[in-house]
């Protein structure tokens, strides 16, 4: 598991372009947090990490956004409206060739999503965010190996005393 404090929105920026950098092809990412704990932040900013130029819309009332990136299509999926995990039928992901996963609230979604391979953790504290990374398959473990190898998390600038 890797921990880290997350300042502001650059410093959050500076993580998704880190996890971006090492994920590995059909990546599925499950982001948990309080409403206002950063999830959509992070996403965005993930995309746009991977090169997504036009808008990053919210997919809280559309459920999915999809956009093409590098080896496929990212997902963006914000579960918090749905009822039941059966309504994920209905979103045609069955056959998608995903470069990625970003799933926000993916409990509400519970055995209709794919494992993941990364949970990511968010919690306000104080100004800031705490961000949790636990990996949850093989690639999973081996992703978070690759970022603690990596200086760039090093770079994510440390709280202010």
């Amino acid at each position: 598991m890797i921990h880290q404090f997350l300042a502001d929105e650059a410093a959050t920026r500076l993580l998704a372009e880190c996890l971006a950098a090492h994920q590995p092809h059909g990546a599925r990412v499950h982001l948990h947090g309080d409403l206002g704990a950063g999830k959509s932040t992070l996403a965005r900013a993930w995309l746009r990490a991977l090169g997504v130029t036009g808008t990053v819309r919210s997919p809280t009332y559309t459920l999915v956004e999809r956009y093409p990136v590098e080896g496929g299509e990212a997902l963006h999926l914000d579960l918090y409206r749905i009822g039941d995990a059966a309504e994920l039928d209905f979103l045609g992901l069955d056959d998608v060739e995903g470069a990625l996963w970003l799933v926000e609230w993916p409990e509400r979604g519970a055995a209709a999503l794919p494992q993941p391979d990364l949970e990511v953790a968010l919690a306000i504290d104080g100004t800031g965010r705490r961000v949790a990374l636990e990996a949850a398959s093989v690639a999973g473990r081996a992703w978070l190996d690759a970022l603690r190898r990596d200086p760039c998390l090093t770079t994510i600038p440390e709280p202010k005393p």
